[in-house]
């Protein structure tokens, strides 16, 4: 599936092409301490499948939760998150961070990862009252 999709600010454009049964939410505490929420919406995308079309990432490189170091990449001016993805030479595969997706609505998670981490009231969610807007 091609997706398409930018930061919060438009600084940073990007063309993807993914598989959608790759969609997973991640619940690690760096996800959740990176995105200010519970998780986030990531899809595995191959160096070959990921075209930035504008704007060019600043970079953090991080210890995860696994133990191994990540970079993690996001706009310097709006401090979207853009993808995470290994240290060193070799062929990359990016976690792309969905958020930016403009079919986010289409991208159904299809697994979770690190749910040791995950916040234990997400499986009560439906219970917490709804509003349509603030």
């Amino acid at each position: 599936m091609k997706i398409d999709g930018a930061c919060h600010c438009g600084a940073i454009k990007y063309e993807a092409e993914i598989d959608p049964e790759a969609v997973r939410l991640c619940h690690c505490s760096d996800c959740q301490n990176f995105s200010g929420g519970a998780f986030r919406t990531v899809v595995l995308v191959s160096e070959d499948n990921l075209t930035v079309l504008s704007g060019a990432p600043k970079e953090y490189v991080k210890i995860g939760d696994s133990g191994n170091q990540r970079i993690q990449a996001f706009c310097g001016t709006c401090g979207a998150g853009f993808h995470s993805t290994s240290v060193g030479d070799g062929p990359k595969v990016y976690s792309l961070r969905l958020g930016t997706a403009r079919q986010r609505n289409e991208l159904v998670p299809k697994s979770q990862i690190w749910t040791r981490s995950a916040q234990a009231w997400l499986g009560d969610i439906d219970s917490i009252p709804k509003s349509e807007k603030a």
